[in-house]
């Protein structure tokens, strides 16, 4: 493709609204173009990044075992209101009515159509397994959209569902989606980790996500360097020990006067204690109630894990208005001992822990020597704190990492969520109805594109990774010269013959300009002829991730291009 025939508008000033670097960036490079809040067209240049993701996706889901279909963007209501996420899913759910007053929605997710089709289709044992995918366009009415490709409200997502007799069968085809996400996010060159997940409005037994690994990251992703255990900060535990956790003599009940202590740093320095001897009271309000949960005063509660364990919809910090009637205590000074919540939760590293201090239920009051059970009904215990750098592995006792992370892909065990509300079910070998036992499987085509950047850039722009670089060479003449022009177009013209995807920076434009140019698009490989170069039989080569300048000959310029496109 010759440039001047191409579509490609690239910008030197940086977009106002540009959140991230991706984004900055994409939108520089002329990849992609805002339309409305998360809603973007894909270029040219962007769009063959995508679609080449796209095929390294498709021939790894068929070498997996997966078949591809096409499922409508827009469903009826009356799946979702089957499935029952109709009234649970929130405002992310676009919901639409045709000109009949008929309720439709913009599918953000395809369990229910996929499971529609699937139990229409299949009513025997001997029809499963079977695993279906899409790559398709979804839609998610986010309150805040904003990274660019990373959280857009339209997007492109790879979706797979999987239908089983067993959970044997699942765990199968589980393992062969992992392997087959990670053989793509490989042949992306893309460094990342799967790491073990929160099921959230999906639901299901377990899940996993693959995150790719960049400072830009916005999710956090603990890792141990040892034994390979990988979860997103939401799920992650850990086994970190504290000495003083061992019960010591029980003391009395004692009010202790804290005045202007609303915070645990504020008692901490006040009783001269560091905070990992206090305990820290959050409060929040469930459909259910209100609910306290009691952590050590150094940590931090998880929201996640908290509202797991009450198996809640919805879970927010008590506002100010409802706090003292909901709980007994005043904001800052609440706690256990005497408190009108009904479900008071405690995480694991207070287990075993006498003579707590903890809020008094009044205004400049903490008391000590609180102990369960005794001053208080025996809590909830569990794991309900997020976990730090540092805290040992619990598998092996190494110390965890925490990184920055993209999620680009999710995997569920649905099991029989979808299938038993939905009447999804097979015959058996002895002739009995079963709920078939399900796997979903997502990857976020425009959010890989956009992890590849985020992941691969400098100041001058993106560093591609050749396989879903938009084009893998660029070939720029330099001057008017009529032997730089014809040597140019030769080295174009041989490379295309060859199958390798290259793009002739034919523009009629100043050296610098083509150079800033490529450099933005991020280009894996370039070969410019220039006059001086070429009258001593050379041109120059050079990769974007070094660009080190190569003198060679027009041959071997044309024979390590093909050998480097041939190896990606």
């Amino acid at each position: 493709m010759r440039w001047t025939r191409y579509f490609i508008n690239t910008l030197r000033e940086v977009p106002a609204d540009a959140d991230v670097v991706s984004q900055r960036l994409m939108m520089r490079a002329g990849m992609i173009r805002k339309v409305a809040a998360g809603i973007y067209t894909y270029l040219p240049l962007g769009l063959r990044s995508i679609r080449k993701l796209e095929a390294i996706v498709r021939e790894e889901m068929n070498r997996a075992g997966a078949v591809e279909l096409l499922m409508p963007a827009i469903q009826p209501a009356e799946l979702w209101m089957e499935s029952g996420r109709w009234q649970k899913y929130g405002k992310e759910l676009l919901r639409i009515k045709d000109r009949h007053d008929r309720d439709f929605i913009f599918g953000p997710t395809h369990e229910e159509v996929i499971t529609d089709t699937v139990r229409d289709g299949v009513s025997s044992y001997r029809q499963l397994p079977v695993n279906l995918y899409q790559i398709q366009t979804k839609f998610r009415d986010e309150v805040r959209p904003r990274f660019g490709l990373m959280r857009g409200r339209e997007f492109i997502m790879k979706d797979s569902y999987s239908f089983h007799t067993s959970r044997e069968s699942l765990d199968e085809t589980y393992e062969s989606m992992r392997i087959a996400y990670s053989a793509i996010f490989n042949r992306c060159a893309l460094d990342h980790v799967p790491v073990e997940a929160d099921t959230g409005n999906i639901g299901g037994s377990a899940s996993h996500e693959f995150m790719v690994l960049a400072q830009s990251g916005e999710d956090a992703v603990v890792s141990c360097p040892s034994c390979r255990y990988g979860a997103n900060i939401e799920k992650a535990t850990s086994k970190f020990f504290d000495a003083d956790t061992q019960p010591g003599a029980i003391e009395e009940l004692a009010p202790i006067h804290t005045p202007g202590t609303k915070t645990i740093d504020d008692v901490g320095r006040f009783l001269g204690k560091p905070t990992s001897q206090l305990v820290k009271t959050l409060v929040f309000q469930t459909e259910n109630g209100a609910v306290m949960a009691l952590v050590r005063g150094d940590r931090e509660g998880s929201e996640i894990k908290i509202k797991n364990h009450l198996g809640v919809n919805m879970l927010e910090m008590l506002g100010d208005a409802d706090f003292e009637s909901s709980t007994g205590g005043p904001i800052g000074y609440c706690g256990p001992v005497g408190t009108k919540c009904l479900r008071v939760l405690a995480d694991a590293s207070l287990k075993g822990r006498a003579n707590w201090v903890v809020g008094g239920n009044k205004v400049d009051t903490h008391l000590s020597g609180a102990n369960p059970g005794r001053d208080f009904p025996e809590p909830e215990f569990g794991d309900f704190t997020v976990v730090f750098a540092g805290d040992p592995c619990p598998r092996c006792g190494t110390e965890l990492q925490i990184h920055r992370g993209i999620e680009v892909g999710h995997v569920f065990k649905l099991g029989t969520k979808y299938s038993e509300s939905m009447n999804c079910v097979y015959l058996d070998e002895k002739g009995e109805r079963q709920p078939m036992i399900m796997g979903c499987y997502g990857l976020g085509i425009g959010r890989t594109v956009a992890s590849a950047i985020e992941q691969s850039h400098d100041d001058d722009g993106i560093i591609w990774p050749m396989p879903i670089a938009p084009f893998e060479v660029v070939v720029t003449s330099v001057g008017k010269d009529e032997a730089v022009v014809k040597m140019a177009t030769e080295l174009y013209e041989k490379l295309l013959a060859a199958g390798v995807d290259v793009l002739f920076d034919d523009r009629d434009e100043r050296p610098g300009v083509k150079f800033k140019d490529a450099d933005l698009i991020g280009f894996p490989l370039r070969i410019a002829v220039g006059a001086k170069s070429l009258a001593n039989g050379h041109v120059e080569w050079s990769l974007r991730k070094d660009r080190v300048k190569q003198l060679l000959s027009p041959e071997e310029a044309l024979a390590k291009t093909i050998e480097a496109a041939i190896a990606n």
